[in-house]
Order: C-alpha cells, then sequence, then structure tokens
C-alpha cells in the first residue's frame, strides 16, 4: 500500500520542528501532530552552541532568528571564597567552527522561527491541538491514535518531551545515571546591569553581562545565566530540608533575586523547582519508531546541552531516513542511529553530573578542597569541547568528530555556506577517485573540492586541521561529522568503498 506520511513526528517542540524542516527540506512526506495550540510561552532551553547555529543555517533559518542571539564571552566558575576557580572563554580567539561557542537565546522566539520555516514545504503538514493517545506497530509503519481518528504512517518519531507518550506506548525504560538534585529556577526581565558579590580574581576581559557564572558556594550553589535583551535566569540549589512550595512562593524568590538586581527594576516572569536528571532511554529505536530529544535523554543542564543534544539526534537521522525512504539505503543504515548518538549523550551527561557533584559541595571544608584541587589544574578546557567524537559501523577509523567551518572567502562565507552542505569530499592536494569511490560518492550526492584551488584559508584551519589529524582527505556527512579520514587516495577510495557497503547503497 502507499501510506500518505513518510514521517510523522509527534511532538512539534524546538526537536520536533527542527526535524521537521530537515525532513522537509530533503523532500519526505511528514506529518507533524502537536498537543498543544500554541508554543509554550515561557523559557525553558536558553543555551545553543556553535553546532547549533550550523544546524539552523543548513535548514536557511538562521538568519530570521541570529538578531536574537546574544553571543556569550564563555563560562566563569566561582569558589566558596568568591575567587575565580575557573574562566573558560574563546573571546578573541580564531573561530574554526565559524561562530562563537556559547549563544543565549529566549526560546519561544526559537520556536517562532522553527514553525514559521514549515510553512516553505507544501510536503509538511502540522497540525495542531492533537493529542496522541495511542501508538501500535504494524506490517506497514506504525499506527497513531489521535483525538478522534487515526494515521498510518511509515515511520514514527518521537519528540514529544521527558514525559514522552510514544516512550511509554513502547515500552521503553530510562537508565538512571544516578543524578538527581533540586534546584529552583528563576526566569526575569531585569532592566540594568546583574550585580555580582565581590568576586576576586576576575580577568579584566571578562564581561560579567555576557558570561554564564557558576557559583560553587556551600551556603547556596547557584547559576547565573544572561539572555537575550533584558532576560536573565538564575537556578538555585535547594538546601536540605527546604520545601519546594515554600521556596517557590513570589517572596522567596524576590529575597534570592535581590542580592543580584539590586536597584535595578526587574520583574519575574517564572520561578519554578526543578529535579536535574541524568537520564538515558534503553532503546532509541523499536522497529519503525524512534525516539528523539528529552524523549530519549535528559541532562543536567550544567553545561546548557539539552536542547542541543536533541538537535543532534534529529541531524543525525534525518539524512539517513531520507536515504532510505529513497530506495537508496538499506534499511541497516537506521541501526547506526542509537550507537553514535547515544554514547556521544552518555559522556557529555557524565560530564555535566561531574560538574553538578563539583558545584553541588555543601561542606565547607570539602568545598574549600575542591577550590584548591582545581586552582592547581591546568589544562582546563572549553565547554565546547565536551562533544565527543561519534563511532559506528558506517564511521571509519580516526572519524566522527565534528568538522571545522571556517571562513573560506574574502568576503567572510564560511565553509558550509561555499560548499553547500550535505556531503563533501576535501582535499589538501589532487585525489584521483577509482569508479567504486565515484559511483558511491554519486548516489549520495556528494561535492568533491580541492581546498588549495576552491577555497581560501586565510587563518590556516584547514591546514592546522590536517596536520593535527596527519591527513590529506576528509569525507564530511550532511551532519557535518567526519566519515572518512585518510592519509592517501588509496585509502580515501577503500573508505568510500566500504562506506557504501556499510550503508546498503
Amino acid at each position: 500500500m502507499t501510506l500518505e506520511w513518510d514521517v510523522t513526528i509527534v511532538g512539534c517542540g524546538p526537536v520536533g520542528a527542527y526535524a521537521a524542516n530537515l525532513l522537509g527540506q530533503a523532500g519526505l512526506r511528514v506529518l507533524v501532530l502537536e498537543r498543544d495550540v500554541a508554543p509554550y510561552a515561557l523559557p525553558r532551553a536558553v543555551h545553543v552552541d556553535h553546532e547549533m547555529l550550523r544546524l539552523l543555517e543548513d535548514v536557511d533559518l538562521l538568519a530570521p532568528f541570529e538578531d536574537k542571539l546574544l553571543a556569550g564571552d564563555g563560562h566563569l566558575h566561582i569558589g566558596a571564597d568568591h575567587g575565580v576557580l575557573r574562566y573558560l572563554s574563546a573571546v578573541d580567539k580564531p573561530r574554526a567552527f565559524g561562530y562563537a561557542n556559547d549563544y543565549f537565546f529566549y526560546q519561544p522566539e526559537l520556536e517562532d522561527v522553527l514553525r514559521a520555516g514549515l510553512a516553505r514545504y507544501p510536503n509538511v503538514t502540522l497540525r495542531l491541538g492533537q493529542e496522541v493517545t495511542g501508538l501500535d506497530i504494524n506490517d506497514e509503519g506504525a499506527c497513531l491514535t489521535l483525538n478522534d481518528e487515526t494515521v498510518q504512517t511509515r515511520w514514527v518519531l518521537g519528540t514529544d518531551g521527558a514525559r514522552s507518550m510514544v516512550r511509554k506506548a513502547l515500552g521503553v525504560q530510562l537508565d538512571d545515571l544516578k543524578f538527581e538534585e533540586p534546584w529552583l529556577v528563576v526566569d526575569a526581565e531585569v532592566d540594568g546591569l546583574v550585580s555580582f558579590p565581590d568576586l576576586t580574581g576576575v580577568p579584566k576581559t571578562a564581561n560579567l553581562q555576557r558570561l554564564s557564572v557558576m557559583m560553587c558556594d556551600p551556603a547556596r550553589p547557584a547559576t547565573i545565566v544572561p539572555g537575550r535583551g533584558t532576560h536573565r535566569r538564575w537556578e538555585f540549589m535547594l538546601l536540605p530540608g527546604e520545601d519546594d512550595v515554600q521556596m517557590s512562593q513570589p517572596e522567596t524568590v524576590a529575597a534570592l533575586v535581590e542580592p543580584w538586581v539590586r536597584d535595578a527594576p526587574h520583574r519575574i516572569i517564572r520561578a519554578a523547582t526543578y529535579r536535574f536528571h541524568g537520564l538515558v532511554a534503553t532503546d532509541w529505536r523499536v522497529g519503525p519508531v524512534f525516539l528523539a530529544g528529552d524523549a530519549a535523554h535528559q541532562t543536567p543542564p550544567f553545561f546548557g546541552q539539552g536542547m542541543c543534544h536533541g538537535m543532534r539526534d534529529v541531524a543525525n537521522l534525518a539524512w539517513k531516513l531520507a536515504l532510505v525512504i529513497g530506495g537508496d539505503a538499506d534499511a541497516k543504515l537506521l541501526d547506526t542511529y542509537q550507537p553514535e548518538r547515544d554514547a556521544q549523550v552518555r559522556h557529555v551527561i557524565g560530564k555535566a553530573i561531574d560538574a553538578g557533584q563539583y558545584i553541588c559541595v555543601l561542606d565547607p571544608a570539602e568545598a574549600q578542597a575542591r577550590d584548591e584541587r582545581v586552582r592547581a589544574q591546568r589544562d582546563i578546557r572549553t565547554a565546547a569541547d565536551l562533544i565527543a567524537p561519534i563511532a559506528s559501523d558506517i564511521i571509519g577509523a580516526g572519524a566522527g568528530e565534528r568538522f571545522i567551518n571556517p571562513a573560506v572567502r574574502d568576503d567572510g562565507a564560511l565553509f558550509d555556506a561555499v560548499t553547500g552542505g550535505g556531503w563533501v569530499l576535501l582535499s589538501r592536494g589532487d585525489l584521483f577517485l577509482t569508479p567504486e569511490a565515484e559511483a558511491v560518492l554519486a548516489q549520495l550526492g556528494a561535492s568533491q573540492i580541492m581546498g588549495d584551488r576552491d577555497l581560501s584559508d586565510p587563518e590556516g584551519h584547514f591546514d592546522a586541521w590536517f596536520d593535527a589529524h596527519r591527513a590529506n582527505h576528509v569525507l564530511v556527512r550532511p551532519d557535518f561529522y567526519t566519515a572518512a579520514v585518510c592519509e592517501n587516495a588509496s585509502q580515501m577510495n577503500d573508505e568510500i568503498v566500504g562506506l557504501g557497503l556499510a550503508m546498503g547503497l
């Protein structure tokens, strides 16, 4: 039978909406079902990194959102004595990935941009006010039960959040990574500068209004996050014996925020208590049904990677679904989704849990010992370096990391814009391909770029990258991760042919 929908997406938050844009761009017939009739009006996610801007640009939605972003200057960690523990900043450093490491935003504005983008695709249908109440897998794919009808679809993508109905309908369990801490999250509009306690050792280059600040103070651990415009966020750890309801009361919230705003006019727009968790679904795919975003994993917020994980999920999955649905690859390609994403997500969650445990020390003596230990460390990297390479049967040896995206023309155009995205084979010098390798690249629609001839590299990013990897050739995937990194033509030809076999092209 011919099904009306190639993919049905359950949940149209930022991850589901981004998935619909990617799949719509690929020409697939997509149905998006959302329970609510309007996006959630208050901010939840507030941070993205350079990879997310790259993903938005890939669906031509960065331009309408770019003026709604605040580029951050990094992260400042303050110890129990209110002295600096760590200052992680990439300010004034070369941007190998094309953008700043950190950006802060207002989630409702991002959702507006993503949903508006769906209007470009006649092959994408968004239906609001449609709650999915049942899911059954059958020979044709899956059948979804809605308010008053059923929908048959070939594939399902569950992006319906932490309480995912799709995950529960599949009977998928969550692997508890043993982190649960109660925090009060406060969002406010502040007409003026946020105040800070008497900090010592803050570098003169640090603009405190553009930094996320972690107060590792045993009296009350807290984080302070900037935002676009006048928006600011505070997260206060609840101390033993404190009650969620009482801590959310307006007078309590006002007292906690007051030292940070002092005389600046401000308006509290939200205050809610949360349990910060580290959870990962045991199965990200059951037959024709996939999980992504918070439905698949929940990350403590200390590096601001929760929504970023979800966007990486769908960027990883979308091009694979397009190849399989188009008949260009074997369905076994979809088996690489969880191995590639699960390990990377667990790595970042582990680092976030480590950060949470490091921040949440309440014993003054332990906090002092921690401060001394951290200040003695020298090999401190930025939060952007937390994103580990991916690995699977379609990733060659030494590959799997995010490829760089530097400016490659005098007008500042970035690598992705010049190449057009998709599969890109980039070489330093000439590369002669065998007919077998050429056939694989043709099936993938890959472009072949000779760096020395086709691109400029004024800051030397490509040479530095190739030298660091002892390579002269790299094959980049549509999600901007490397599929093969090789020193010579013979190796690259073998990698490309092997990739084609592994993908069932």
